[in-house]
């Protein structure tokens, strides 16, 4: 196992950290995870050297939390650092803060939270915690020794990103980021901004939930045979991430054996700077083909926002294409119909053109917004 740095603590992270939100379950039940399979690989994963437990109040339906703190049992719990996640949606007044806190305690069997973050920050809840001066009850907690350190993760754009990283005293950061997602949400600039900020940063989705794993389709099969040096596609996604000094760590949801075997394997070999500008360039050359297989060609540039029905015209595109360059019908679906309001779906737009007289790029937005809900939309929900 390699270890890295983290901020500007005195402490070096293993290069994996085992994420607790996909582990396996019974009969495709979220809720019902197959605990001793887990148990297992989360104590082989941290004999092999993993340091940094990472999991939150609603994964599997709010069992994660418990099964975690069972599986860190019979000396497991010292060997790492455990970090969890306030539900922040759920958090309406001051007293709230504690009273989430102290359940995930109880859930996890343990007198501290290592690293405590505040879950899924944006734009619309941000203000809400920053109002209850959330910074001022951490510094409660951790007097009381409940938490080590302060940290948020984060779903927003990098402008919210750059103003929430500003707002205090942080220790670390966790963010979407990837060979492909080099500019969605905080992307690669909000990574060097954290991290000149000396904010940890931790790195969820390194291989997009599973996609980067996926068969590709046949041309990027092919491109991928010509790879300069022989790799798994899950061991590119990730030393492409641990050849960046800016990367404390990355966080994988392993949901069987040998996702903890292979990531252990390639935790082995990673380096900071270990990449060749080939290797790097041909990892841009990938990301190239991926999104050439995009049929709308959206820039983000978001020149059509904000819409005047109020449909969230980029980010549908953005769900869209994903959903055609990788085939993953239910992360589409499920990040269309669950993660984005119903007065933001496409099914919103009154076709008054506003948005097609701005767009740089001529997309007939109006045809597409059409295509993309009927593709999107649950059966039951249209």
């Amino acid at each position: 196992m390699q270890y890295r740095t983290f901020g500007k603590l005195d402490w070096k992270p293993s290069a994996l950290g085992f994420g607790a939100m996909r582990l396996p379950t019974i009969d495709d039940d979220p809720a019902q995870i197959d605990e001793e399979l887990t148990t297992r690989m989360i104590r082989i994963a941290i004999d092999g050297g993993v340091n940094y437990v990472d999991t939150a109040w609603p994964y599997h339906r709010e069992q994660s939390e418990p099964v975690v703190g069972r599986a860190l049992q019979d000396g497991y719990r010292e060997k790492v650092k455990l970090a969890t996640k306030m539900p922040v949606w759920l958090t309406e007044k001051r007293e709230d803060f504690d009273h989430y806190l102290n359940e995930q305690l109880k859930r996890l069997q343990t007198d501290r939270i290592d690293f405590y973050l505040l879950h899924g920050l944006n734009k619309d809840r941000w203000p809400v915690l920053r109002d209850l001066d959330v910074f001022d009850w951490a510094e409660q907690a951790k007097a009381s020794g409940r938490i080590g350190h302060l940290g948020f993760s984060f779903h927003d754009d990098l402008a919210t990103f750059k103003e929430i990283v500003d707002a205090g005293d942080w220790t670390f950061c966790q963010i979407m980021y990837n060979y492909m997602d080099i500019e969605f949400q905080a992307g690669r600039e909000g990574l060097h901004y954290a991290a000149g900020k000396g904010l940890a940063v931790v790195i969820m989705e390194p291989l997009r939930g599973g996609q980067l794993t996926r068969r590709p389709p046949g041309t990027i099969a092919e491109l991928w045979a010509s790879a300069p040096v022989a790799r798994s596609q899950p061991d590119w996604a990730l030393q492409w991430l641990w050849n960046q000094p800016e990367v404390s760590l990355c966080l994988s949801g392993m949901s069987a054996m040998e996702h903890v075997e292979e990531n252990l394997a390639s935790a082995d070999r990673a380096r900071v700077g270990s990449l060749t500008p080939e290797e790097i360039a041909f990892v841009d050359r990938v990301r190239d083909a991926y999104r050439a297989l995009s049929p709308i060609p959206c820039t983000n540039c978001k020149y059509c926002m904000p819409c005047p029905s109020g449909v969230a015209i980029p980010r549908i595109f953005t769900t869209y294409n994903d959903l055609k360059m990788y085939g993953d019908e239910h992360r589409a679906r499920m990040g269309y119909n669950r993660f984005m309001k119903p007065e933001e779906r496409a099914d919103q737009c009154v076709e008054c053109g506003a948005c097609e007289s701005v767009c740089p790029q001529q997309i007939e937005i109006i045809d597409w917004l059409k295509k993309a809900h009927a593709a999107l939309i649950e059966p039951d929900a249209s």
